[in-house]
């Protein structure tokens, strides 16, 4: 655990690594409490853009987790202190959930049909004409801004399409590139840091996942912590041929560690 020295704020995943379903992962509740004992800034991160904060608040202290607003970054927050850092003033036109388009207007981010900006989401409500809309507005010149890169989904019932495919629908039709907020991207830790105020290279990233938690971890200079309790296992680990600082069970084990 001597990779633990030095770490100042916490990112953890969640599905996978502090619950299951509806089922916190044992030692989960313990180690948050752990965390804000110690008055150690931590955020749970999640690249689901289609449903907001609140609604995550709800799941989590619905569980047991003693957490707030403030330990919830979600990849429409980074989004929007995204825009909010490199975009100041512009509209945006949104491709999102009505739960997304919410968040956008209580932080004050414009939204218009004729914007600068098209700002793709993972949209469960999304039609013909939102896709038509911002591809003529990609046509004209329009930035593509994604929440995160995802192909699929996670749910209870196995995987739904995300919004990866339709990053690479608009860059194909449109060849415009898209700015990728969500993890794994630079992006995302970037505005977790601005969300801490932790600096990056004193941050931990906690999670389950190689190709997400763990890559961001490793391409952003933050302590990779591996934990085996959700997607992620030794012999993947071995196969995927990465470095990663800290491998554990559960979160559990990093209780009294920092």
């Amino acid at each position: 655990m001597g990779h633990l020295e030095g770490v100042k704020g916490f990112l953890i995943d969640m599905d996978g690594t502090i619950y299951k379903g509806m089922e916190p992962i044992p030692g989960a509740k313990e180690f948050i409490s752990y965390l804000k004992a110690k008055n150690i800034p931590f955020a749970m991160l999640t690249n689901n853009s289609s449903s907001s904060r609140s609604h995550y608040l709800r799941k989590l202290t619905d569980m047991g987790f003693d957490v707030g607003m403030e330990n919830i970054l979600t990849s429409c927050t980074a989004t929007i202190l995204h825009l909010q850092a490199h975009c100041e003033g512009k509209a945006v036109y949104p491709l999102g959930t009505p739960q997304f388009m919410e968040e956008l207007q209580e932080a004050g981010i414009l939204v218009s049909d004729t914007a600068p900006i098209v700002l793709l989401a993972f949209d469960r409500t999304i039609t013909y004409e939102k896709i038509n809309r911002a591809y003529h507005l990609l046509l004209e010149g329009a930035e593509l801004i994604a929440t995160h890169p995802d192909d699929l989904c996670p749910t209870e019932d196995g995987y739904d399409v995300d919004v990866g495919p339709f990053i690479r629908m608009f860059e194909e039709l449109t060849g415009r590139k898209a700015s990728v907020i969500g993890k794994p991207n630079a992006a995302m830790a970037e505005m977790a840091s601005l969300h801490l105020n932790v600096p990056v290279s004193q941050m931990a990233m906690i999670g389950d996942r190689l190709y997400t938690d763990m890559r961001m971890a490793v391409e952003n200079g933050m302590t990779s912590i591996l934990v085996l309790s959700g997607e992620a296992d030794r012999g993947s680990l071995q196969a995927s041929g990465m470095s990663i600082d800290v491998v554990v069970d559960s979160v559990a084990d990093l209780v009294g560690k920092t």
